[in-house]
């Protein structure tokens, strides 16, 4: 009774609804409730509960978590020791208990802490708060546990194999149909509609299903990190990859390699594509699905997050009648969104477009998109030999994986067309090593070659999610290394005295990032490149000639924007 000795203390009860509360309790009734029964306020309760246990505590107002913030603890962990992740604060995890005394609790959070590698604190929470927080985690798993419990036979053989082995020969088409109608009435579909929901509403890029053997995890990426949101029992695995299969329309019964397709679906009112990926793995195949959300458009050249100057050079290289423009980065680096922000800047109504891709993520009016098909010989190479008997002015390749396509990306831009393209290297100027690499001849490389942007993401900071850092001391030695080889003409236009900004947490914001945007680094081809080309076609005498130019790395336009304050110093130091 110690936490009603501190009410008392406090004034908050009454020492003559003592008599009462005691007989409550003796039959049976929690102190809280009896407490609630006589007026005393659920916060007061918590506070003398603080008070008592000497623990800070915390008022969610029976509110739930945000979603990026559940990853930190999983839902069987918060279930079965009855604590639960709160928000993320300068580095710490904050977690709400509602029995400070159980001592395994505390055990389970130390292991979860070092896992993380990630300090925590504790805070006490009210009972409500702690289901709010529950019916968080379960607002998908709860839809999902439903829709398992509507199986009444074993959803493993819903994928229909057991038909194949029965199937006349010559009656294929009928067999896929049959096992298309069973996955279809099953309740994985109901499940698959969940998670895509989810997945969307949670702002998330791709859906992984995959089987580890003793389960199927189904794991979202947000903003560029993967966690799991879901883990389901095997037996869904097989009928699970079925339904995802006959959505993209593949081969039900192909599994021995991989397959692409893609499907499209109205969420929330909005027409959602996702492209899907499968891929044989030990257990069974894995399913990776990209989401497009084609509502939301292509963003305006403006919009993508280039500097005033580079917007300015990339602006003036799309308006060249002739020439290449190539964007490099990894894979999941936002090539695609850029390059589809500038096609959509050009002159679509006296200029015959066309664009050869794989996928097509997003339609563009005004546009001959066409979908590469490489398993019946239409390739990028091929793709691009019809496309030049189409007159066309400008042409999007969607990548340059050969010294085939290269050569004739090249050979296009010579003979007056426009190209778009992508490459996969690390930097912008190992473009020009790797084109070489391919075979092309750099005499052909320096004429065509326009300019080449290298691109990495990285997350932005939310509204109020920032802190600056003082720009002395350890942060100026950095600056100073890094842009020590800046010609000081270019160097002085940059004000690299101003402060940098990390990202804090804020109630709305618990990581203190939200989205991503884009960093640049841009190459532009002049005749004094053109010359190096020919004779000295290396990343260091390539970057030399840029860099007294004024070319700026990746990290180096990173840095200015972080002291722009839209992206935070934690995110520089990943370049």
């Amino acid at each position: 009774m110690a936490v009603l000795d501190t009410l008392v203390e406090q004034g908050v009860v009454k020492k003559k609804a003592l008599p009462e509360l005691m007989k409550r309790t003796e039959q049976g009734e929690s102190l809280e409730a009896a407490l609630l029964s006589v007026g005393v306020k659920k916060e007061d309760i918590l506070s003398a509960r603080g008070v008592y246990y000497n623990l800070p505590v915390r008022d969610l107002k029976a509110k739930g978590v945000a979603f990026e913030i559940l990853k930190y603890i999983p839902e069987d962990s918060a279930t079965h020791y009855r604590f639960a992740p709160l928000g993320v604060a300068s580095g710490v995890l904050e977690v709400g208990v509602t029995d400070p005394e159980n001592i395994e609790a505390r055990d389970a959070l130390q292991f979860i802490a070092t896992r993380l590698s990630m300090p925590f604190k504790i805070f006490l929470v009210s009972e409500e708060d702690f289901k709010s927080i529950l019916d968080s985690y379960r607002g998908l798993t709860g839809e999902v546990t439903k829709a398992l419990s509507e199986l009444e036979v074993d959803i493993k053989e819903t994928t229909g194999d057991e038909i194949i082995k029965e199937a006349p020969a010559g009656e294929e088409e009928s067999v896929e149909k049959i096992k298309a109608h069973v996955v279809e009435d099953a309740p994985v579909a109901k499940i698959t509609a969940v998670v895509l929901r989810h997945a969307t509403e949670g702002g998330a890029s791709d859906v992984h299903i995959e089987h580890t053997g003793d389960k199927v995890r189904v794991r979202f990426r947000v903003d560029g990190e993967l966690f799991t949101s879901l883990i389901l029992p095997v037996n869904v695995h097989s009928s699970m990859v079925a339904r995802i299969k006959i959505l993209a329309n593949l081969k039900l019964d192909e599994k021995r390699k991989p397959q692409d397709g893609r499907f499209s679906a109205r969420i929330d009112g909005r027409k959602i594509d996702f492209r899907v990926s499968t891929f044989p793995a030990y257990y069974g195949e894995k399913v990776v699905m990209r989401i497009l959300d084609t509502e939301k458009g292509v963003k305006a050249l403006a919009d993508v997050g280039f500097s005033t100057d580079d917007f300015a050079t990339v602006n003036a290289a799309i308006k060249r009648p002739y020439g290449i423009i190539l964007i490099t980065g990894p894979t999941g680096s936002g090539k695609s969104t850029t390059l589809y922000s500038m096609l959509n800047a050009l002159d679509k109504e006296t200029k015959n477009i066309v664009s050869l891709e794989d996928p097509v993520e997003y339609n563009i009016g005004g546009i001959s998109q066409s979908q590469m098909r490489p398993e019946i010989g239409y390739t990028f190479e091929t793709g691009l030999r019809t496309t030049l008997r189409q007159d066309p002015d400008i042409i999007m390749v969607g990548e340059i994986r050969d010294k085939e396509t290269a050569q004739l990306a090249i050979q296009a831009a010579l003979t007056g067309h426009l190209v778009l393209s992508t490459l996969h290297t690390n930097t912008s100027i190992g473009a020009i090593p790797r084109l070489v690499d391919m075979g092309v001849d750099p005499y052909l490389i320096a004429p065509t070659l326009t300019i080449v942007i290298a691109q990495r993401l990285v997350k932005t900071m939310c509204p109020g999610g920032t802190k600056e850092i003082p720009n002395d001391g350890a942060m100026k030695m950095i600056v100073d290394k890094q842009f020590a080889d800046l010609p000081d003409s270019f160097k002085d236009k940059l004000n690299l005295t101003r402060p940098f900004h990390e990202a804090i947490s804020t109630p709305e914001c618990p990581s203190g990032t939200r989205g991503r945007r884009p960093v640049f680094e841009i190459f532009s081809v002049d005749k004094e490149i053109e010359k190096i080309i020919l004779t000295e076609p290396t990343e260091p005498r390539l970057w030399e000639a840029a860099r007294n130019k004024g070319m700026l790395s990746l990290k180096e336009d990173a840095m200015l924007k972080c002291m722009e304050g839209s992206i935070p110093f934690q995110e520089v130091n990943t370049l």
